[in-house]
This record gives structure tokens, C-alpha cells and sequence, in this order.
């Protein structure tokens, strides 16, 4: 493409249109298989004139991860009301499902830096929650990032075994590995095949309610303490 052509080519393009023709083809061929070069095709453009936009695909990466979260807000809505515990739920229940909506679509997030502050007011009205709740903004801080890192991680594994909704990895048939388990002289990891590879939403819940009980005994603000003494005589 010349010079003139690929100016031509850029005014017809733009961020948006790059990260959502991304995101669509990341459920067709995965983190792998996007290249610049593969969503170059899609739009029928050659691969520079997406570096008028993006300089490398970790570029791309970003707007990608951004656009999710700011889907997550649109498709979820005000996710603050209540105690900060059911806040904490409610909003790493609504990003499990935002990224459970992209093929790797963890993979996408983890490592990603947000381009702008679109995630600063959402960000910020989750830790005034807990402000307010008693924590210092340090320990808001760090009880979020627990959340978060296992909310991030707990869906890579979860996506490396069932990539998309109704699809299973091969090698990761619960039966087979309990009885390749057992044959072996692995009892016990033969029992637990099905809680480590099946059942992954109710396993998130139980997670986050690990999550919640360790918060609360660790970074919480202690609860007051009723006074035993009497009151004295006036």
C-alpha cells in the first residue's frame, strides 16, 4: 500500500472500530491467534495502517482490556448499593461474567493497563464503600486487590478447561482422569477430579465467600467491643 493510500486507508479506521473487530475476533481465534496482521484482514486494510492507531498488539491489548470493563459497567449497571461485602461480590461476580464473554478474555485483562481514566470513578466509588465501612484507604486497597487477583485467576483456569460455553479442552475429562488416578495409586486425586474441573460457578461462590471471611478477619476494622464496666455514679 502507498504512502497516500495507507493515509487514506487510516481516516476510514479508528480505535473503536480496531478493538471491536479485536474483541469479536478473539472469540473465533483466541489470544494466540490475533495478530495486527489477522485484524488487518478482517478490515481489509494491510497491517500498517493499524500502527497509525495502535504502536504493537500490547497497545491493542489495552483498548481492549478497557473496552471490557467499560462493558462490564454498561451491561451491569450501578453495582454499590449495600455493604461492602455485597459490593465486593457483586462486582467480581460481574467481571468473572465479563470476561467469561471473550475467548482468553482473562488473559486479555491480566497484565493490561486501561488507556485514560474511564475506571477511575467506578474505581473510586468502590473504595469510599469501604471507606466508609471503616477501612483505611489502605486496606481497601489491598482487600480489593485480593478480590481481583483471584477473581483473574480463577477465570484463566476456569477458561483454559471450557474456553467458551459448551466447549471442554481436550485432556480434561473428569471420569478418565479419575480413573487414570485411581489406576495409578492416586486416590485422593482421583476423589477431588470433579471440585477441581467442573462445577466452576458454584466454586467462584465458594471462593469469594472464602475471600469476604478473610477480609473480615484480617483487614476489616475491628467492631467496638461493648464495655463491661459500669457506668459511674454521677
Amino acid at each position: 500500500m502507498s504512502g497516500e493510500n495507507e493515509r487514506m486507508a487510516t481516516t476510514r479506521l479508528d480505535q473503536t472500530l480496531v478493538v471491536d473487530t479485536a474483541l469479536r475476533l478473539l472469540n473465533d481465534v483466541g489470544l494466540e491467534g490475533l495478530t495486527l496482521r489477522r485484524i488487518a484482514k478482517e478490515l481489509n486494510v494491510q497491517a500498517p495502517a493499524l500502527y497509525w492507531h495502535f504502536k504493537n498488539k500490547q497497545a491493542l491489548l489495552d483498548a481492549m482490556s478497557t473496552a471490557m470493563y467499560r462493558r462490564m459497567f454498561e451491561a451491569y449497571g450501578d453495582l454499590g448499593d449495600g455493604t461492602w461485602q455485597q459490593r465486593l461480590v457483586r462486582v467480581h461476580r460481574a467481571l468473572r461474567q465479563a470476561l467469561l464473554g471473550y475467548r482468553d478474555g482473562a488473559k486479555v485483562f491480566s497484565g493490561s493497563r486501561f488507556t485514560g481514566t474511564d475506571h477511575a470513578g467506578p474505581q473510586e466509588d468502590h473504595l469510599r464503600a469501604f471507606v466508609t465501612a471503616g477501612f483505611t484507604p489502605s486496606a481497601a486497597a489491598r482487600a480489593s486487590f485480593i478480590a481481583y487477583s483471584f477473581t483473574l485467576g480463577f477465570v484463566i483456569e476456569e477458561q483454559s478447561v471450557e474456553p467458551r460455553p459448551g466447549e471442554r479442552t481436550p485432556g480434561y475429562d473428569v471420569e478418565e482422569r479419575e480413573e487414570r488416578m485411581a489406576a495409578e495409586g492416586y486416590p485422593l486425586a482421583a476423589a477431588v477430579s470433579s471440585d477441581l474441573f467442573q462445577d466452576y460457578g458454584a466454586r467462584f461462590e465458594e471462593g469469594l465467600r472464602a475471600i469476604v471471611a478473610g477480609i473480615e478477619a484480617t483487614l476489616a476494622p475491628a467492631a467496638p467491643v461493648a464495655s463491661t464496666t459500669p457506668p459511674s455514679r454521677p
